[in-house]
């Protein structure tokens, strides 16, 4: 898979009249979660059974054109584990609208064509996907200032990742672990534990970094910073020395963070979502 490292989630989520479509660069295309196509087409309560039901429907022929359509690829469920999911590109989705009967469908069409080209202008041009997402940012009601340090904590966290994948760490799941190291040592709490504590939806696409304030980003990028400053001196070379890489990266963070707490005597650690405090 390649994926452009000036993006995070924006990779990962797009929306299309109010409705949320998971996508995956792959391949150099997009692919698209077809369910989701399903549910923004149809406004149905249930679109995994309607896409179940489609493919039911289809005859041997159809079927078989369909599995050259559709590939499985893991994307992020609700329940926020990744999992296999049917999903095509542009021109197979064009092809799959065929098969569903709804007045949204030209308007889709022409979206995602749009969509296309974005991507394709930003291959060309990576500082294109930097300013959308500041866009995007800027229209949710953050500060220049906070974007500034969003977007530099992003290029900071795939350094990591890339660092990562040099050292052989390739699944999901060991991504999640090494990073809930370096949280657990920063801020005394793994990702899924900090958004129960900001009250975020632990099943949802809500970004536990969107809702921290300037500090928490800056304690989070020196964590993952200095865990990629000391795999790149010791090449640890399995899973528990990296492990271990990343508890003494997010120590440095920690004590860091501790030494400022004294200092402006709080916390630092905010139990609100960002843009609450924004807006009060």
């Amino acid at each position: 898979m390649v994926q452009d490292k000036n993006l995070e989630h924006h990779d990962k989520l797009i929306i299309f009249q109010s409705k949320n479509i998971r996508r995956l660069w792959s391949e150099d295309e997009w692919f698209y979660s077809v369910v989701d196509v399903c549910g923004a087409l149809t406004d149905s309560t249930n679109p995994r059974d309607y896409w179940y039901r489609i493919k039911k429907r289809l005859g041997d022929d159809e079927k078989a054109e369909l599995s050259t359509i559709c590939r499985q690829l893991k994307m992020q469920a609700p329940d926020g584990k990744m999992r296999l999911t049917d999903c095509a590109n542009s021109e197979g989705v064009f092809r799959i609208i065929q098969s569903i009967p709804s007045p949204k469908a030209e308007p889709f069409k022409r979206w995602l064509a749009k969509v296309g080209a974005e991507r394709i202008e930003e291959i060309e041009n990576p500082e294109l996907a930097q300013q959308r997402m500041k866009e995007i940012y800027e229209q949710k009601g953050y500060s220049k200032d906070w974007i500034d340090k969003r977007l530099r904590g992003i290029a900071i966290r795939q350094n990591l990742t890339d660092e990562w994948r040099e050292r052989g760490i390739t699944e999901q799941r060991d991504y999640a672990i090494l990073t809930a190291e370096i949280s657990k040592a920063t801020f005394g709490m793994t990702p899924s534990e900090y958004k129960q504590h900001k009250n975020l939806p632990t099943k949802s696409n809500a970004n536990l970094r969107d809702n921290m304030d300037d500090l928490e980003l800056i304690f989070t990028m020196l964590g993952e910073r200095v865990t990629t400053e000391i795999s790149k001196e010791e090449k640890p070379e399995t899973f528990t020395e990296n492990r271990n890489v990343a508890k003494r990266g997010g120590k440095v963070a920690g004590n860091a963070r501790k030494d400022t707490e004294k200092e402006l005597g709080r916390t630092v650690i905010s139990d609100q979502k960002f843009l609450d405090l924004i807006d009060k």
